[in-house]
């Protein structure tokens, strides 16, 4: 793919490029990653599988909160990124100043929620009721903030108290605002499809003063996906996701740092299968109509 634009940051899956004017050019590869180490095969298409799927909840959510895409059409790319290989896989976006916490909402208790669950009875800090079982689901969603750590290091779950000293009170309100009414929308939504969101991380940021949604919404990379009709309370159900990369890697004698081992590429059909699963059922379209080079249609009635 060419884009001759400045690279601002290069990430596990996605780079970043400044397209002038307070614009970004958000690019999402086929890189995959597990345990925090990028493989080395692709997972073809699933860039523009993400792609489509935040595409999709940008226009099912919108009365919600802003975001800062501007377009996925190629000719409205600046000078330098105009290569059709862009389409369908990347957004030019308003260059937002980006909130230093993730933004996590949960409705089920999986998880790193679960293993502090275990050991304290509490979730980031918040007392939960005894006896609560592996993937039981939540009384409410629960905000869950955590720290944004540099690359090659893992966030950091934080209490509620502890994101408002980051922040700010007047802030995180808002932020927990967002998050929370996004989940409860998009629960709602993937619940009549059969997909259960046990939890994910929204990130926020301002632009023109304005709290914004960004980044990816909603996808396997960022989401907890299970098929309602395999959740069992006290197991871990199957996700739409790299579920079977991580299955992989956990049958080889491997210290999960670089360099990685070869998928099998019977591994890599599976996992692509999955996210175009997570795509088709949630969005109710066919991942082969995606256009590539322009947006999907909205949806109408976003909210029913």
């Amino acid at each position: 793919m060419g884009v001759d634009l400045p690279l601002i940051h290069r990430g596990k899956v996605r780079d970043v490029h400044d397209a002038g004017d307070d614009r970004l050019l958000i690019v999402a590869s086929d890189r995959l990653s597990a345990y925090d180490v990028v493989m080395s095969e692709p997972v073809p298409d699933k860039g523009r599988i993400l792609t489509a799927l935040s595409i999709f909840w940008f226009d099912l959510l919108g009365d919600i909160a802003p975001t800062h895409l501007l377009s996925t059409e190629v000719d409205d790319f600046p000078d330098g990124a105009r290569d059709l290989a862009l389409a369908g896989r990347s957004m030019l976006v308003r260059r937002a100043d980006m909130l230093p916490i993730e933004c996590i909402v949960r409705g089920y208790l999986a998880g790193s929620g679960w293993r502090e669950y275990q050991q304290s009875g509490t979730l980031h800090g918040q007392p939960l009721p005894a006896g609560l079982r592996q993937s039981d689901q939540l009384v409410e969603p629960v905000f869950t903030p955590s720290t944004k750590a540099a690359d090659g290091l893992h966030d950091e779950n934080i209490t509620v108290a502890q994101a408002a000293e980051i922040v700010g009170d007047e802030v995180l309100d808002r932020a927990r605002q967002i998050a929370l009414d996004l989940y409860t929308a998009a629960a709602a939504h993937a619940a009549e499809r059969g997909v259960i969101i046990a939890d994910t991380k929204f990130e926020l940021g301002f632009v023109d003063g304005e709290l914004v949604v960004a980044d990816e919404v909603l996808t396997p990379d960022s989401s907890r996906f299970w098929p309602v009709d395999e959740w069992v309370p006290g197991t871990t159900p199957p996700s739409f996701d790299k579920q079977p990369v991580r299955d992989h890697l956990d049958t080889l004698d491997w210290s999960k740092t670089p360099p990685p081992p070869a998928l099998d590429p019977r591994v890599i059909d599976a996992t692509r299968a999955r996210y175009v699963e997570a795509y088709e059922r949630l969005s109710d379209r066919s991942f082969a109509d995606w256009p590539g080079s322009a947006r999907p249609p909205a949806t109408e009635s976003a909210m029913s």
